[in-house]
């Protein structure tokens, strides 16, 4: 028979380098332990002072891709979908003779009336609202 060690097995965690892996010339930031995915010590301006810091950047970043997915996704949408949805709702197209939507690029933001503006800003307003709410409160569905 062989004896079995009783003893528990303590397993040492890597120990982190003094250096960024993404920057090699810049110290690694503290903030930056390598628990999250993709952690490589990117914090070139010092942004994340603690964790809570880490955390709140994060969450924003997710934010602000998500955003950014839907409007990529929105764009080429609203070109396609612009004149259908006026026709059914009685009013007139807001894309121009190219069928290019009304943007910073393309010229025509004039056509889209303030009170869409307003409505686009309050909506936002109130879904950050309401999520920052929840983080805050420690509510256990939150999810950013």
């Amino acid at each position: 028979a062989v004896p079995v060690s009783e003893e528990p097995v303590v397993i040492a965690e890597p120990e982190l380098p003094a250096m960024s892996q993404s920057m090699p010339f810049m110290a690694r930031p503290a903030a930056l332990t390598g628990a999250l995915a993709g952690d490589v010590g990117f914090d070139p301006l010092g942004f994340a002072k603690s964790e809570e810091d880490l955390m709140n950047y994060r969450e924003a970043e997710v934010k602000h891709a998500r955003l950014a997915m839907l409007a990529a996704a929105g764009w080429p949408i609203s070109e396609v979908f612009d004149k259908k949805i006026a026709t059914a709702l009685s009013m007139s197209p807001l894309v121009d003779a190219a069928d290019r939507a009304p943007s910073v690029l393309n010229g025509g933001l004039g056509k889209v009336s303030p009170i869409y503006w307003i409505a686009c800003l309050g909506a936002a307003a109130a879904v950050e609202f309401y999520g920052i709410n929840k983080s805050k409160n420690s509510d256990e569905s939150y999810f950013p």
